[in-house]
């Protein structure tokens, strides 16, 4: 496993389809064509719909919009929570972003998704949705009247639209709206657009002088600096997340950075909690978090996925650790172990190899193992990210900001200096 997901997740092997995909472009004498996905009662949409017409302005793309419905159950758990959160964290997004969305604590009514449906609809059946999407998008969050001059769709055609786009995510190998798909790779929300735009820009695709992204990622840390009794971070955390992996090196820096106190706040897995991880989600995740771990600067891909009894036993070492002064020592040895390495965390070879990597004696580890109060702590742990309206991880609080995903950690640096003295 190690050696097949280090040459899948592979940054060579990545470039190399992205140059084959080119080359089959250019013989076929075809357009860039971008593929958009768009679910109309999500917040993430909304934003996504806005920045169309920046993004056409910026590229010379043939854009095809699709309007789908939601994420499946098994792609979406907790969907109440993820429903309330997307809004929250989409009107973070908006305030960062200069855009125009503020959270009404609600969804809109069905009668104007379905509306809204039929519009959208519409306009991508006449070649406008690039135009119209966005202004379709506040009026509906907003809950103000529609001022276009636009046919609705049919009721039969919207069926059919729906129908075929999620037969197309779904054959493409996707699951979520706000998502742009370009030659055989996936980029989610504005969060992903840079990964995109640069591609774009590598090909030559910009129209004119295009520097830099609409939507840069966070600098790494720049902004950080010492603080007089800062807040603590909490820092939710499952050792079988990709994404926690790539960002525990980041979070643990920003501690040591602005003195605040990273506490530990470990969860068992979705999938040992009984929530299911589709296969095209678990194969994105995994793709994307290459993409992210490279841009990072982070080993990234050998991985051994330690689900299941290597989880456990991990988890059951945190604590030893943290009585010794190396808890986060000994988590950045694990991540790294099993998502970089390849490490069986599994076996005691290469559970001692880890634990040894973080600085402790294998003797005393192995007797840590026979502990099991890790357990009750885990489901404590749980209980708080649920209590904050979270559910998955990474997750991060500070103070009164509690927020979801490897690539918030900008605003949690944020909160940090609003919050400290320095």
């Amino acid at each position: 496993m190690p050696a097949i997901s280090a040459r899948l997740l592979s940054r060579e092997r990545l470039l190399q389809r992205r140059a084959s995909a080119e080359a089959a472009r250019r013989r076929a004498g075809q357009p860039h064509l971008l593929h958009y996905f768009h679910q109309v009662d999500d917040p993430y949409s909304a934003l996504a719909a806005a920045c169309l017409p920046a993004l056409l302005a910026r590229y010379d793309v043939a854009l095809q919009a699709h309007v789908v419905g939601p994420p499946t159950d098994s792609a979406a758990p907790e969907r109440e929570r993820l429903v309330a959160y997307s809004r929250r964290d989409a009107q973070l997004l908006a305030r960062r972003w200069g855009l125009d969305f503020n959270d009404p604590g609600q969804q809109p009514t069905p009668q104007r998704l379905v509306q809204t449906t039929a519009l959208l609809v519409g306009a991508a059946q006449q070649d406008r949705f690039a135009e119209l999407a966005g202004p379709l998008s506040t009026a509906l969050w907003r809950g103000t009247p529609v001022e276009l001059p636009l046919t609705p769709a049919s009721a039969r055609d919207v069926d059919r639209h729906l129908a075929q786009s999620a037969a197309l995510r779904q054959r493409l190998g996707h699951y979520l709206g706000a998502t742009f798909f370009y030659a055989g790779e996936w980029y989610w929300g504005l969060d992903r657009l840079h990964h995109l735009e640069r591609r774009l820009q590598a090909l030559g695709a910009n129209r004119g002088e295009v520097r830099g992204p609409l939507f840069p990622p966070d600098a790494d840390l720049s902004e950080a600096v010492a603080l007089e009794a800062p807040p603590p971070i909490d820092f939710f955390f499952s050792l079988r997340s990709p994404y926690s992996a790539i960002v525990a090196p980041r979070v643990f820096e920003l501690g040591r950075l602005t003195g605040a106190p990273v506490r530990l706040r470990y969860l068992l897995p979705m999938v040992m909690r009984g929530l299911p991880v589709p296969r095209a989600k678990r194969s994105y995740i995994a793709a994307d978090t290459a993409r992210e771990a490279f841009e990072r600067g982070i080993p990234f891909g050998r991985l051994n996925d330690p689900v299941g009894r290597p989880t456990e036993r991990g988890l059951a070492l945190i604590p030893h650790a943290e009585n010794q002064g190396l808890g986060q020592r000994y988590v950045l040895a694990f991540m790294h172990g099993v998502w970089a390495q390849g490490v069986d965390a599994g076996s005691d070879r290469g559970l001692r190899r880890i634990a040894e990597a973080a600085g402790l004696s294998w003797d005393g580890a192995r007797a840590a193992l026979q502990d099991e109060t890790w357990r009750d702590t885990a489901e404590r742990n749980r209980e708080a990210l649920f209590a904050l309206g979270l559910w998955g991880v990474p997750s991060f609080q500070v103070g009164a900001l509690a927020v979801w995903g490897q690539d918030r950690l900008g605003l949690v640096q944020q909160a940090l200096l609003t919050s400290g003295v320095r």
